[in-house]
């Protein structure tokens, strides 16, 4: 230990590089001990992490990791340049004050950042385990919007901490607001597009949507601040501008729920006396119908004297908004349908005409006899 003290005397009185090379071997092996530290200690809390622990709990340990190691980085390295300042007076060292400053402004904003794009995973996973509904669309632009605030306040924070007014800046930050509104208004009509997408919530991504008066139809695949991609049915990408949602009416076929058969099936006039047993047996077979929603309106009634057939209205609803099973029962109640219509003796009309002739006058002596031309329309 003397001997230790006796160097380290003799190095302070006459080799200044070798004192100030120790320091910042002293300053170097302190951050690596600390950042190895700090490694340990968060992963004993990810290990002992338990489901019981809440979202912001995890949330601020896996945040936590990488800024940290920066930060002690950050202050290490400033603070290794003040004692070289300290002993070389060199001019271009007089800026390592900001930078340590800027630095760990830059490492708060970088774990915020982290903090809520963990914060928002967590809740949404937890919350899907337990088998709630979650509204991913709204979580992200939550975190979004959280996001840019946290930008904004770094931004403006950095400023203030270099000497620089808000005030200033604030008020430059409103001309230039109203040039960039000018310029850039198709941006910011998408950007408030997005906004209005966000809040009210027409749609959220996985939804299938259509709009007749743009021919827009497909699968919502990505909201983005500009633009939303929808992933049309023969699959391909349409990438639609944000505003156009602000102006155009947009039907959300997901959120139906039940889904209608309206059908018209006509049998001939020849069959006019079976007409009302063949109602009473729909009428009756949807009832038994275990695809059919028996609480919501179900109509079947002989409505119609059409030109080649009597027309029987069916109207009811599938339990189910499943496209592909949807048709499997409307297929299955069409099918019964039409073996009902079997069963009394009847047929389905397709068009059909029927031309009535009179009695051809006798024919005149030298003359042929007339003939019919008329023919039957099929």
């Amino acid at each position: 230990m003397e001997q230790l003290e006796i160097w380290l005397i003799k190095l302070t009185d006459g080799d200044e590089a070798a004192m100030l090379g120790l320091h910042i071997m002293l300053i170097v092996f302190a951050i690596v001990v600390f950042n190895f530290v700090v490694r340990r200690v968060l992963l004993h809390f990810s290990k002992s992490a338990s489901a019981d622990d809440t979202p912001l709990e995890q949330s601020l340990v896996a945040a936590a990791r990488q800024p940290l190691f920066a930060l002690a980085w950050v202050v290490g390295i400033s603070f290794a340049g003040q004692v070289v300042q300290a002993q070389t007076d060199a001019a271009i060292l007089a800026f390592v004050h900001p930078a340590r400053i800027v630095g760990v402004i830059a490492c708060l904003s970088w774990f915020m950042v982290r903090f809520i794009g963990n914060a928002k995973a967590v809740i949404v996973s937890r919350r899907l385990a337990r088998g709630q509904e979650v509204d991913n669309t709204t979580a992200e632009a939550i975190a979004q919007l959280l996001r840019i605030a946290v930008m904004i306040a770094t931004f403006l924070t950095i400023l203030q901490s270099l000497g620089f007014s808000i005030e200033g800046v604030l008020a430059f930050g409103g001309i230039g607001g109203i040039a960039i509104g000018f310029a850039a208004k198709d941006l910011l009509a998408n950007f408030f597009g997005s906004l209005m997408i966000y809040f009210d919530r027409p749609f959220a991504v996985g939804d299938w949507i259509r709009s007749p008066e743009k021919q827009i139809e497909g699968t919502v695949e990505a909201i983005g601040w500009r633009l939303t991609r929808i992933r049309t049915f023969d699959k391909r990408p349409l990438y639609v501008p944000n505003s156009v949602f602000t102006s155009i009416t947009v039907e959300n076929p997901s959120r139906m729920s039940h889904r209608r058969i309206n059908e018209t099936i006509g049998v001939r006039y020849d069959d006019l006396g079976e007409v009302a047993g063949i109602v009473e047996d729909i009428r009756a077979m949807l009832r038994a119908h275990q695809g059919i929603d028996q609480n919501q309106s179900t109509i079947v009634n002989f409505v119609q004297f059409n030109e080649s057939s009597l027309d029987i209205m069916i109207y009811t609803f599938t339990i189910t908004t499943a496209a592909v099973e949807f048709h499997t029962i409307k297929q299955d109640v069409l099918l019964k349908i039409a073996d009902i219509i079997a069963r009394h003796g009847a047929e389905i009309a397709f068009p059909t005409r029927v031309n009535y002739l009179a009695h051809l006058p006798p024919p005149v002596a030298g003359q042929a006899p007339a003939v019919s031309t008329a023919l039957p329309d099929a």
